[in-house]
C-alpha cells in the first residue's frame, strides 16, 4: 500500500473528514471531529499512525516490523504503520478499520448511533 492507496483508503470510511491541523505535511483524518488516523511521509517512506487496542498494538509491533510504536501519540494506543511494502494491504486496511470502529465506538451515544443508522453497523465497524 501506498500514500495515495492509503489516502483513499481512510477518506472512503463514513463521513471521514481529512484536514491540516499539524501543517500540510501531515494529514489528519477525523470522524465527527474526532482523530482515527494520520498520514505522512517522512525520508520518502509514507506512514500512517492509528488506533488501537493496547494488547493488539503490542502484538502488531511483534508480528510486522512496519508497525511501531505510535509516533508523536500515546505508545499505549496507537501505532505507526510504515507504508513501505513490510505489511500487508489487507492488513494495513483492516489496522484503519479497527482504528475508525474504536473511535466511533468511542462518541457521544447520539452521534454513534446516527453513524449506524446512516451507514449500517457492517459498513462502520467492518
Amino acid at each position: 500500500m501506498d500514500y495515495q492507496m492509503a489516502h483513499s483508503y481512510l477518506s472512503s470510511r463514513p463521513e471521514a473528514v481529512e484536514c491540516f491541523p499539524f501543517g500540510i505535511e501531515v494529514a489528519v483524518f477525523k470522524v465527527k471531529q474526532k482523530m482515527f488516523a494520520t498520514l505522512s511521509v517522512e525520508g520518502g517512506v509514507a506512514r500512517t499512525n492509528l488506533k488501537c487496542d493496547p494488547q493488539e498494538a503490542l502484538a502488531l509491533r511483534d508480528v510486522f516490523a512496519g508497525v511501531l510504536p505510535g509516533y508523536h501519540m500515546n505508545k499505549k494506543h496507537w501505532n505507526t504503520v510504515l507504508l513501505d511494502g513490510s505489511v500487508p494491504a489487507h492488513e494495513i486496511e483492516r489496522m484503519m478499520d479497527r482504528s475508525y470502529g474504536l473511535v466511533v465506538k468511542g462518541l457521544p451515544k447520539i452521534d454513534r448511533s446516527a453513524l449506524e443508522l446512516a451507514y449500517g453497523v457492517d459498513k462502520v465497524y467492518r
